[in-house]
């Protein structure tokens, strides 16, 4: 298949109001080229609705109906994430007809990892049928839910794509890539075309929840209160005995597993630090659990604009972090771009999740494609 242009969208379950739209033009096995990222900006009103829809997807936890708010959030956010591809489009001088296909994750609300006794759980809110009716072209979509009821993890879904761009930058097997969205997730590749990926623990979720829940902003911009604080490190070190953290991977967590709880009691500072020392810390228990330790970590996604979990990586993981953007990448933009590269797997009937990845019994192609 002759590469084609793709987009993709995601928006993260820290919530920080954005829609991240990139395009990319692959075949889904290759990166022939990256085109534009935007950070499209919610409406507040949209953004207040899915606060509130998470709050209500929490209480539901998968038990009877799902709540009404769901259909509204649903149409909302397809509708402006919709108006976001065709304004990144549009401007880059093409048109929707250039455009092959469409990865739309859609809203997380919701994820449930499988358990040894029961099948994991997991909703996205995104209506593929409706944005390619808006759009015109076609549309992957609900990409987890597949992977989950053959057994899966429903995550991560990157490695595919974090393979192509460590081939790209030709890396070897001392170099793993590293997301810090609301959680965070690693990738190893042996250069072979054999890899493994899981989520390590928290990322920003937490971090985020414990500085909005003093008043003092979104995040702790540029880690400044992290920095200034001091780690309280007997509880982390309790923190550091939960069990997911030395459980053999595939793994996953949803976006509040972790919460801004593990700093009850503590002040801004000193619970940033704690925070922040957490999320390097189970990073380093991760890197252990790998077939090789790497040396070098390619750090994509919010939390690379941290220095201080940055500088954490170093002396608690044992690992040298690297953003994204010393490889020539778009930091921001890398979990946009794998649903386009993903969505071209989808439109191929290419496997997007794996045995070593989510878990899944075989390689699975998974996603729906509206068209």
């Amino acid at each position: 298949m002759e590469p084609i242009w793709a987009v993709g969208l995601m928006t993260g379950t820290v919530l920080d109001g954005n829609i991240d739209v990139a395009l990319l033009k692959t075949d889904g096995e290759r990166i022939e080229e990256f085109g534009p990222y935007v950070l499209a900006p919610y409406p507040e009103w949209i953004k207040t609705l899915l606060e509130e829809t998470l709050a209500q997807a929490r209480i539901w936890n998968f038990d009877g109906p799902e709540p009404e708010i769901f259909k509204q959030a649903e149409e909302a956010l397809t509708r402006a994430q919709s108006a976001a591809v065709k304004e990144l489009v549009e401007n880059f001088g093409l048109t929707m007809a250039d455009i092959g296909v469409v990865g739309f994750h859609g809203q997380t609300v919701l994820h449930r990892a499988p358990q040894k006794d029961r099948l994991g759980d997991t909703r996205q809110l995104g209506d593929g049928e409706l944005m390619r009716s808006i759009l015109g072209t076609k549309v992957a979509y609900d990409f987890r839910t597949a992977d989950v009821r053959a057994g899966g993890q429903g995550a991560p879904l990157a490695a595919a794509y974090h393979t192509a761009l460590l081939r790209r930058a030709g890396a070897g097997d001392d170099t793993a890539i590293l997301n810090l969205g609301g959680v965070a997730n690693i990738t190893w590749s042996d250069g072979e075309g054999n890899f493994v990926a899981f989520d390590t623990g928290p990322a920003n979720a937490p971090l985020n929840d414990f500085v909005r829940s003093h008043g003092l902003g979104e995040m702790d911009r540029d880690g400044a209160l992290g920095q200034a604080g001091t780690v309280d490190e007997a509880r982390l070190a309790k923190l550091l005995q939960h069990p997911y953290l030395s459980a053999p991977y595939p793994k996953s967590l949803d976006r509040f597993d972790f919460g801004a709880a593990m700093a009850d009691g503590l002040g801004p500072e000193d619970g940033a630090a704690t925070l922040s020392a957490f999320t390097a810390s189970a990073v380093g228990k991760a890197l252990d659990l790998l077939p090789r330790r790497p040396k070098k970590l390619v750090v994509s996604g919010g939390g690379r604009r941290n220095p201080t979990i940055m500088s954490m990586l170093e002396t608690r993981a044992g690992v040298e972090p690297i953003s994204a953007e010393t490889l020539g990448w778009r930091g921001d933009a890398v979990e946009a771009e794998c649903f386009a590269f993903l969505a071209v797997r989808v439109l191929r009937g290419l496997p997007i999740s794996f045995p070593g990845t989510t878990g899944a019994p075989t390689p699975m192609c998974g996603g729906r494609l509206a068209q």
